[in-house]
Order: structure tokens, then sequence, then C-alpha cells
């Protein structure tokens, strides 16, 4: 690991340790991005260093955007998420500055994390199915418990158009999952 990733792996946990809410003992943001870096070590172990830090600073202070502070519905939900991801790449985008990363790597962080390019650039690709088995790992059972199965199914289908072929089949062999979910998976 160089220097420089380490500054700013470093920068991202420090500003991730603010996260006012806890999960597992620790800032939720702060465990997201450890969870980020640890799934796209599994999946994708020769990752570039703009990859590793667009995975970890997923999340880089995404309590500091309200989901509350948007209007309800569909068109609040969607600008609120672009706002978490131009905030989050701005921030990823700074402490690589501080770095001494170039603009070419900081331009491809940046474009990972607002998800430009995706199904069409192998980074953005690779972060986004990263994010998906994230999703399915830790937080799929616990968001399941709490909706009906028709929602579900709706949230599981978005989230497998997302990802890669490879990570479809790779979700296949890794989860147990029922049948009408795995369907899914299977395109």
């Amino acid at each position: 690991m160089t220097e420089r990733l380490e500054q700013v792996l470093a920068s991202i946990d420090a500003a991730n340790q603010h996260d006012p809410r806890i999960e597992d003992g620790q800032p939720e943001a702060l465990l997201y991005g450890k969870r980020m870096t640890e799934e796209l070590h599994r999946l994708f172990p020769d990752a570039s260093e703009p990859l590793q830090l667009a995975a970890r600073g997923q999340h880089v202070e995404r309590w500091s955007l309200a989901r509350a502070e948007y209007p309800e519905g569909r068109t609040g939900y969607l600008t609120w998420r672009k706002d978490l991801a131009d905030h989050h790449a701005k921030v990823v985008c700074r402490f690589m500055q501080e770095a001494g990363y170039s603009e070419a790597e900081m331009e491809a962080a940046g474009r990972m994390l607002r998800k430009q390019g995706i199904k069409r650039d192998a980074e953005v690709q690779a972060l986004e199915d990263v994010i998906c088995f994230v999703f399915l790992k830790w937080y799929f059972a616990p968001f399941a418990a709490k909706h009906a199965e028709d929602k579900i199914q709706r949230i599981v289908e978005k989230t497998a158009r997302k990802m890669s072929a490879d990570a479809r089949a790779r979700v296949l062999q890794e989860f147990d999952l029922p049948d009408p979910l795995a369907s899914a998976f299977q395109n």
C-alpha cells in the first residue's frame, strides 16, 4: 500500500468517525467504508488506487446530507442521491489532492462515485458490483425483515440489473436465495 493511499484512507476514516449514527458499536459510515474495502479486496484484489478510494469513500460524510431535508417522493429521493454522490466525490477528491494524486486519478474516482459510465466503464461497474455485494451481505436481511415481499422483490431486481453478468453469477454461487429472488440474478 502506498503512503498516499494510506493517507487518503485515513482521511476518509477520520471524516467518517464523526457519523452520529452507530451500528455494531461503530459510526455507520466508518463501518460501511470498511465493509466496502473488504468486499473490494475479495472481489477485485488488483483494484486501482482510485477504485480503492472510491470504495472506501462511497458513504463519506453521508449523514451530512439528510434525506429529510429533501422533498418526499421519487424526485426528492433522486436529487438527494445525486447530491450525495457529488458530495462524496468532492470530499474524496479533496483528500486525494492533499495526498498528491493526479487530476486524472481524481477524475477517475469522482466518475466512479458519481456512477458515470456504469455498464460502460469497468471500474465504475466494479464499484457498483461491490456496492451490491455489500448490500446483499450486510444490509439485505435487515431490510427484508421490514418490508413486504413485493417491495423486496423489486429491490432485488433493481440490484441485479445494476450488476455485471459475472457478479450476478457470483451472487448465485455465494448466496442461498429463495427461487423468486434468485431468478433476478439469472438473466
